[in-house]
């Protein structure tokens, strides 16, 4: 397939530069049964019924943006994409010349960082304190807002641009899906019988990358480490058993979820993925994906248009640019339910 078929006009005005007044207080576009519905994001519970599972990702975002200057001279702009160990990370370098190994970088005014070679786009520094870096990256980095935001992080951001149910650290962006919900809400799904999950799956700047090859089976996807627990198996084989539909909160938790079941079988563990979902993909897990709305050409809008059906999709997204939804990590929500075929019939909006 061509990637230009995974384009869609979108005005700059309706991506969202914050997020809404309150959690929860989005819209939120039901794909189901051919249909397109519109509805606030707090309806969201009643969609769902006792004996469902719903699956987040609890990773949590670090201060993954350090500003500084090589030991030559020159501005520097670091983004960590991952952590290796107390001391060692890979990272994205921007300079006006690129670093060389044994190079000498000065963060954030004082923290001496040791170039020690490149791995593919990223370099591997070493950072030559004795505190550990999450320490470090808690104490002087910035929160990597995506690049679609323009603003500069304040307090609002480091609150918002953060699950609620955030654990793992480890992530450079959000799981966007899950920043909708508050304590309340997963209080009262909890009480009405549906069971509540977890995934860790560490989001990396790759996630932002638009698909530059023409044809999507010529892209390189990147690779993200995740982490199914027992419990989390047990939750969706239960609910198998009787009945009960596995919802996914994001495509992050969807990525992980089905990389841990490609031997066909859900299984508990850790490891990496570079799983690259697209059109004519065989679900294995979930039933039902709720997440934002997503950049044109990109991985994620190509994993839902598998999900919901191509022509579907494409047409909610023209639906919600035409009703004005709000996109992308600070956006409006989408609940699909999974389109066994792509029949090429159109959602119609009600």
């Amino acid at each position: 397939m061509r990637t230009d078929e995974f384009d869609f006009v979108l005005p700059e005005r309706l991506i969202a530069q914050h997020p809404s007044g309150q959690r929860g207080g989005s819209r939120l576009l039901h794909a189901h049964d051919d249909e397109l519905v519109d509805r606030r994001f707090d309806d969201l519970s009643d969609l769902l019924r006792a004996g469902d599972v719903l699956v987040l990702n609890d990773t949590r975002v670090i201060k993954a943006r350090l500003h500084g200057s090589r030991g030559s001279g020159g501005k520097v702009e670091v983004l960590v994409e991952r952590v290796l160990d107390e001391h060692e990370v890979l990272a994205q370098v921007r300079s006006s010349h690129a670093p060389k190994a044994g190079s000498v970088l000065i963060l954030a005014g004082s923290l001496r960082v040791l170039v020690q070679g490149r791995q593919g786009e990223f370099f591997r520094l070493r950072f030559e304190h004795e505190n550990n870096v999450y320490d470090l990256l808690e104490q002087y980095g910035q929160l990597p807002l995506p690049p679609y935001i323009t603003h500069i992080p304040d307090a609002a951001d480091e609150q918002r641009y953060q699950t609620v149910f955030a654990r793992e650290a480890g992530a450079v962006a959000a799981p966007t899906a899950g920043l909708h919900f508050d304590e309340t809400m997963l209080q009262n799904m909890h009480d009405k019988g549906v069971k509540i999950a977890y995934v860790t799956l560490h989001v990396g700047a790759g996630t932002f990358q638009p698909v530059r090859a023409e044809r999507i089976n010529e892209h390189i996807m990147h690779s993200e480490r995740y982490e199914i627990p027992r419990p989390t198996v047990d939750a969706i084989s239960q609910a198998r058993k009787s009945g009960g539909r596995v919802m996914a909160v994001g495509t992050t938790s969807l990525r992980a979820l089905e990389s841990a079941a490609k031997s066909g079988e859900l299984v508990a563990g850790k490891s990496e993925t570079q799983i690259f979902i697209t059109p004519g993909y065989r679900f294995r897990v979930v039933d039902l994906l709720l997440t934002n709305f997503h950049l044109p050409r990109s991985t994620l809008l190509m994993l839902v248009c598998a999900f919901g059906g191509i022509s579907n999709m494409l047409a909610a997204y023209r639906h919600a640019v035409d009703k004005e939804y709000r996109f992308f990590s600070y956006g409006d929500a989408m609940l699909i339910e999974r389109n066994h075929t792509d029949s090429g019939q159109i959602l119609s909006s009600t």
